[in-house]
């Protein structure tokens, strides 16, 4: 599949991709999704594969140990992936631990033209030659080659099962080190509270937890090294603006429960035009009358009100996006670009890097395109997310200023 990793450079494809939905419905999902994921791999071909997954077997993982398996099995052997004779499973399986478990799945796939790559063992503190394939699952706080945690409890009170939390894995790739991040942020509880206040009391929570990752990997324990964190982060659009700027000429009802007089819901009318309903808005309702505004010109007109990254801007970088909004789609098999009118449509799935990272990839920019940012499926139904992916080349020598500091060509 991918060329040898030599002059024209070592071809990365980084993949994050939330795959609850493929284990609520196995039999009409999965099939789809592995073939739109091997053709994006197959029009790459990279030398170094790596897949984030969120939210791995499903809200029943217990129920979709069958099904994990399978999958699992797929990718590690099917023929789209037969000249990927190395590769890493790291599952948390721990399902049974409310204090660990995380439901994150990565798995990193090497091609068998790709020589000298190594991984980091964060006890050993040193890098070890990758040989064969290998799986590990079920408690993998006890493996020595990732970091793994759960955010605490207190970070999300309200969120009694909640699963979030990350998985960290260091590589070293063409003589240059770095450190890739699965990683699932909390989700919006209620579009109500969520549209209450600017920026939302959920924002806060999920910038608390990703500045606790941030500092966590770049801490003193281990030589720095760039890094990509890519996984679901929930980000959310600042709900407030996109409904003031959705209804601009429309007037607000509210709808109070009898018995508590609670905010159920809110309806945006227009001013004429028979007051015809534009927007209702509930806990778990997101219904706006014209969808298309989230799907013209990829919705790039709403990007103004993705703000979630902006307070990162000096640790976290991104390439352009020119992608629809990630989240939330239907999971009707039938239905691939449809979105599902519980959530406002945001850009919750991403790859992002350290300002390290990106100047890596930028340098190994050339006249031909070789970085692409985009989704996986467009028009088919890979759940209720699209999977997200980063393509690149390492330039011959881009890391070699750094082999020295990592001891990369060092086999242990």
């Amino acid at each position: 599949m991918a060329g040898k990793a030599s002059a024209s450079g070592t071809a990365v494809l980084l993949v994050t991709a939330n795959v609850g939905s493929l284990f609520d419905d196995p039999e009409n999902l999965q099939k789809n999704w592995l073939r739109e994921f091997y053709q994006v791999a197959h029009a790459h071909r990279p030398h170094f594969l790596a897949l984030h997954c969120q939210e791995f077997g499903g809200k029943n993982y217990e129920a979709s140990m069958s099904h994990v398996d399978k999958f699992v099995k797929e990718l590690l052997s099917s023929d789209a992936m037969k000249e990927y004779n190395r590769a890493r499973v790291y599952l948390d399986e721990n399902y049974k631990s409310q204090e660990h478990f995380t439901a994150l799945g990565s798995f990193y796939f090497l091609h068998e033209s790709l020589k000298n790559i190594y991984q980091f063992d964060f006890k050993a503190k040193k890098y070890k030659k990758v040989t064969g394939k290998e799986i590990y699952s079920d408690t993998l706080e006890s493996t020595p080659m990732l970091e793994k945690e759960k955010f605490p409890q207190d970070y999300f009170p309200e969120c009694k099962w909640s699963r979030k939390g990350f998985i960290r894995t260091r590589w070293c790739v063409a003589d240059c080190a770095f450190d890739l991040v699965n990683i699932h942020l909390f989700h919006d509880a209620s579009n109500l509270v969520a549209w209450e206040t600017s920026p939302s009391v959920y924002s806060g929570i999920r910038r608390k937890a990703l500045g606790y990752v941030l500092d966590r990997i770049s801490d003193q324990r281990f030589e720095k090294a760039s890094y990509f964190v890519f996984g679901d982060f929930n980000f959310r659009l600042d709900s407030k603006s996109v409904v003031e700027t959705l209804c601009t000429k429309a007037t607000m009802q509210t709808v109070r429960a009898a018995d508590t007089n609670e905010v159920v819901k809110l309806i945006f009318r227009e001013s004429d035009n028979d007051r015809k309903v534009t927007l209702q808005l509930e806990k778990k309702l997101f219904d706006y009358v014209n969808q298309e505004v989230f799907r013209d010109n990829n919705g790039t007109a709403l990007l103004e009100f993705d703000k979630e990254l902006s307070v990162f801007k000096d640790r976290l970088c991104e390439l352009d996006i020119s992608f629809p909004p990630s989240y939330p789609y239907s999971e009707d098999s039938s239905q691939g670009k449809q979105y599902m009118n519980t959530r406002c449509p945001a850009w919750c799935d991403r790859v992002l890097m350290s300002p390290s990272a990106k100047e890596l990839i930028l340098r190994s920019e050339s006249e031909e395109k070789v970085v692409t940012y985009d989704h996986i499926g467009p028009s088919v139904c890979m759940g209720d997310h699209k999977p997200v992916f980063l393509a690149f080349r390492i330039a011959p020598g881009a890391g070699k200023p750094h082999a020295r500091v990592h001891k990369c060509c060092v086999v242990q």
